[in-house]
């Protein structure tokens, strides 16, 4: 969407796929962080943009074995936005769509699934879609695959994955929240396991962590094994634990981290979770996808306006956001074994922890000089390479 906006606003003609017929998702990535912000106000949007309903989330903490440690202190940070947005994600693609349909060559097409890249005398010509109509063909000068950790247009293309592994898989649920309850944190955690809880207003938006292809395990013991797993953690939502009524309460995320060898073919690429699937860890998902999209819109809308886009172009985006891409996923992976050990305790033998363990130590070390909490910060507010809007306003946008 924020690829489609851009090349738009900068005079190329474009068509964005969304497979659903609407946005509205429960337990995507829903922070906006210090870096998109900035984007947004280079957009001349934030103000716009702010008056949406959100919450302002400037610190990053939890409690980790008993003892509650803030790791990330975002108002160090020299940024003009010195905090998270927690934000719908489908407030944000709506804003999103909005601002970007104001451009004549911006299309959005809702319900229309990619099932196969269009193939013309060995090139890649466009996409085949499933619609409510029937199929039909899109043609274009160059498909961008952004479709997700199961992306269809990478897997057509036969673009190659390094899997980095990742020992958890998490378990989304809504909790509602109640007078008494606890501040913000971004979660619990104790003896290799762990309980994210957002504070999303009127309810706390929660991720169990399990082990990898735990979940038929922990179905098979029965919901009450879930609600001894969350009470173990969170003591305080237990008297709500009859909110979770069925299975169907309960979203899996199957927690991948892992990155394409290549991200481009001749007229074809991949960017954000398509290009390099993310640990939920620290909500960078969404935000590198962002900054995947500034980077291939600075790249390419001089191209696409001249219709003369090379497989030289897209090598330029791939290597301008491998090295935060290949940085961030090996500090979500080391940070994945301080918290979680190399995965969390089987749900079969896991019960109430049996004493509070020590802090790891890099959590007594932030916890010891304040001072570094600048540094969580930096990483996951703003990234390794953030990246500025260079795009032009070409296109006249309708008021």
């Amino acid at each position: 969407m924020m690829l489609g906006f851009l090349l738009a606003r900068a005079g190329v003609d474009v068509v964005v796929l969304e497979k659903h017929a609407d946005f509205l998702r429960d337990f995507r990535g829903d922070t906006v962080h210090p870096s998109t912000l900035e984007a947004i106000a280079e957009l001349g949007l934030i103000d716009a943009f702010l008056q949406r309903p959100h919450q302002d989330m400037t610190q990053l903490g939890g409690v980790v074995n008993g003892q509650r440690v803030v790791v990330a202190e975002f108002a160090q940070l020299r940024a003009r936005y010195p905090f998270i947005a927690l934000m719908p994600q489908w407030d944000f693609l709506n804003f999103i769509a909005e601002h970007a349909a104001r451009y004549p060559g911006f299309r959005l097409l809702m319900q229309a699934e990619v099932t196969d890249l269009l193939i013309t005398g060995g090139t890649i010509a466009g996409v085949r879609v499933r619609t409510p109509e029937g199929p039909r063909e899109i043609r274009a000068d160059l498909v961008v695959g952004a479709d997700g950790r199961h992306s269809t247009v990478r897997t057509a293309a036969g673009l190659r994955i390094k899997d980095l592994g990742a020992p958890i898989d998490v378990l989304w649920m809504r909790l509602s929240k109640r007078p008494g309850d606890p501040g913000m944190t971004l979660g619990y955690f104790n003896s290799g396991r762990g309980l994210v809880t957002l504070d999303r207003g009127g309810y706390w938006q929660c991720g169990l962590v399990i082990r990898k292809g735990g979940f038929d395990g922990l179905r098979t013991r029965g919901l009450e094994a879930l609600y001894a797993e969350i009470v173990a953690l969170a003591p305080f939502l237990g008297d709500r634990m009859h909110e979770l009524q069925t299975w169907d309460d309960v979203k899996l995320l199957t927690v991948r981290i892992d990155r394409l060898r290549r991200w481009y073919r001749p007229r074809l690429l991949c960017i954000g979770d398509a290009a390099h699937a993310m640990s939920p860890m620290g909500g960078v998902g969404i935000n590198l996808a962002v900054q995947d999209a500034i980077a291939a819109a600075n790249v390419l809308a001089g191209p696409l306006r001249d219709r003369a886009v090379t497989p030289q172009h897209l090598a330029q985006i791939e290597h301008r956001r491998t090295w935060p891409t290949v940085a961030t996923q090996t500090l979500q992976v080391l940070l994945g074994r301080v918290v979680f050990g190399r995965a969390p305790r089987p749900l079969a033998v896991a019960g109430p922890p049996q004493r509070t363990q020590a802090l790891p130590l890099a959590l007594r070390i932030v916890r010891r000089f304040p001072a570094l909490r600048r540094i969580p910060a930096r990483i996951v507010g703003i990234g390794f390479r953030p990246e500025h809007i260079r795009t032009p306003e070409i296109a006249e946008a309708a008021p």
